[in-house]
């Protein structure tokens, strides 16, 4: 008998974002997914770069549906659904659309309803999703901002660039003094040390405080690791191919960090949830 996800069971709504493309955010989403997934958990990644995504690029899996015949109504989400080795589920996106970088009030209205069919047949997926990763684009466009409003907990990827720690800042402004968001949580990318990332963080930190009325949460950073880009070219998660580089050991102490974090926006939350807050965004 297949489990039925209870309406008020709990998941964990996350996007991953960045206010600079190149900072390795999807890498550590699908890092974090083959993490979680070695956990027990069940665990989605919803690619939200939904012009130009690569998650299935990273993960090494050729996906036959994506997101646009969502938008444009050919398929339901449940349709679109892959997983790779590790069991991760992956709502893929589309490349080389250039009109779905930033949606329109029609598109937007039918990739929500595809959401509520979706939401109303969770059962089909088998064991509830326990972990839902969004992984945005980079910048400030309206689909940015769109996805990250609707998840319950922001986290930021940067990295030491100064171009990096800019554009992150004009991220967190734009989500807070525009949408009121005030909680992010910050990942610090591709850093010789912990010192390191620190430092960054505390550079991102005092800047905030100065100008924005945010709170900053340091959730932990990933050394700088000849291993990511191998197995970008290999197409797996370096967690699966190298599990005790440095890096991998970094994205396992993110995964406790994660899984340890109470949510600032809701005590609770669901697919239904994500729904209402998309409908809610703009």
């Amino acid at each position: 008998m297949k489990k039925q996800k209870a309406q008020n069971s709990y998941t964990k709504i996350i996007s991953i974002t960045s206010g600079k493309g190149g900072v390795g955010k999807t890498n550590i989403v699908c890092n974090l997914a083959c993490c979680f997934a070695s956990m027990g958990k069940k665990v989605m990644i919803m690619d939200a770069d939904l012009s130009l995504g690569n998650v299935s690029v990273i993960l090494g899996i050729i996906p036959k549906y994506n997101i646009s015949q969502v938008i444009y109504g050919d398929k339901q989400l449940k349709d679109i659904i892959i997983s790779d080795s590790n069991g991760v589920l992956v709502l893929p996106a589309s490349a080389g659309i250039p009109e779905l970088s930033n949606l329109s009030e029609p598109q937007k209205i039918a990739l929500m309803s595809r959401f509520d069919e979706f939401a109303g047949d969770m059962e089909g997926l088998g064991e509830p999703i326990d972990i839902l990763l969004i992984d945005t684009g980079a910048g400030i466009s309206s689909n940015v901002l769109y996805f990250n409003l609707a998840a319950s907990e922001i986290y930021v990827v940067v990295t030491p660039e100064p171009t990096s720690i800019t554009d992150a800042y004009a991220l967190i402004k734009v989500l807070s003094l525009k949408y009121g968001e005030k909680y992010f949580r910050i990942i610090i990318n591709n850093v010789k040390s912990e010192r390191e990332a620190k430092e960054v963080y505390k550079h991102l930190s005092l800047v905030s405080d100065k100008f924005l009325k945010v709170t900053l949460n340091y959730l932990g950073h990933v050394l700088n690791d000849k291993n990511i880009p191998r197995s970008v070219i290999m197409q797996k998660p370096a967690l699966s191919l190298f599990p005790d580089s440095k890096s991998s050991e970094c994205i396992k102490k993110l995964a406790y960090n994660i899984l340890s974090q109470k949510d600032n926006k809701i005590s609770n939350g669901n697919i239904q949830f994500f729904l209402n807050k998309l409908l809610r965004a703009f």
